[in-house]
């Protein structure tokens, strides 16, 4: 009679459950795959993160703190500026400012180096590329709407450097990470010249660092990440970049 009555009031409490709501599947694990995937918990119980909003500043950009959590060790110095200037330099890309692409001259821009050496009259790019771990450049569009455009045209811009011809770098295929609702972000990992013999990224190795296109909320960002991080590393980075954002 006993065993009987707990299989009823479990029977009652699923029933209410698909009523109510309250009992539901877990989340799903953090999203490292097509575009649109659902968003994933943070986990310990923390809430969801919000949506950003107003002007960006600093705090809104990666910190050095972050690549220490992915092994990298040496040290990290950071330098800011706001302005105009390349984001994604490459001849796939078009060449082009951030200016140019999105009329923007006013972008803040973060460099991670590990060298105080700065070139190019620009702050936030080491003297030499093997010194720069990572650089950022984001801002705030001004609405929800239009930092999705900015993010979706610079998306569109890195596509053509998935398809090279053999023997020149390449991107991979595009990872989606969503954090939240109106938190997202979309990455590609980089894959050296000799690794590229198809005109595609290979698909049984780990990219070298790569670029991630952000948007959280209003604000909207390109983040490039030159230090030679796998799938694992460089999904931790670009979800704390973008939840940052």
């Amino acid at each position: 009679m006993r065993t009987r009555t707990i299989v009823v009031i479990l029977a009652v409490a699923a029933g209410l459950g698909l009523l109510t709501g309250r009992f539901v599947l877990p989340p799903p694990s953090a999203s490292t795959g097509t575009p649109g995937a659902a968003a994933s918990s943070p986990g310990n119980g923390s809430p969801m993160p919000k949506p950003a909003s107003g002007p960006m500043t600093n705090r809104h950009l990666l910190t050095a703190a972050e690549f220490r959590k992915v092994g990298f060790s040496k040290r990290i110095y950071v330098r800011d500026r706001v302005g105009d200037g390349n984001y994604a330099n490459a001849v796939c890309t078009g060449e082009k400012t951030i200016g140019q692409t999105l009329g923007s001259s006013d972008m803040h821009f973060r460099g991670l180096m590990t060298s105080r050496d700065a070139g190019n009259g620009d702050s936030t790019e080491a003297t030499k590329v093997d010194d720069q771990v990572a650089r950022e450049v984001a801002d705030d569009a001004g609405s929800r709407a239009l930092a999705q455009n900015y993010a979706d045209r610079l998306l569109l811009e890195e596509v053509p450097c998935q398809s090279e011809t053999a023997t020149h770098w390449i991107y991979g295929p595009t990872q989606t990470i969503d954090v939240a609702a109106d938190i997202t972000a979309s990455w590609m990992g980089m894959y050296s010249g000799d690794l590229n013999s198809t005109g595609a990224a290979p698909r049984d190795k780990e990219p070298c660092g790569g670029i991630a296109i952000l948007r959280n909320g209003s604000h909207f960002g390109v983040l490039e990440v030159y230090a030679c991080l796998d799938t694992a590393a460089m999904t931790r980075i670009v979800r704390a970049a973008v939840t940052r954002l």
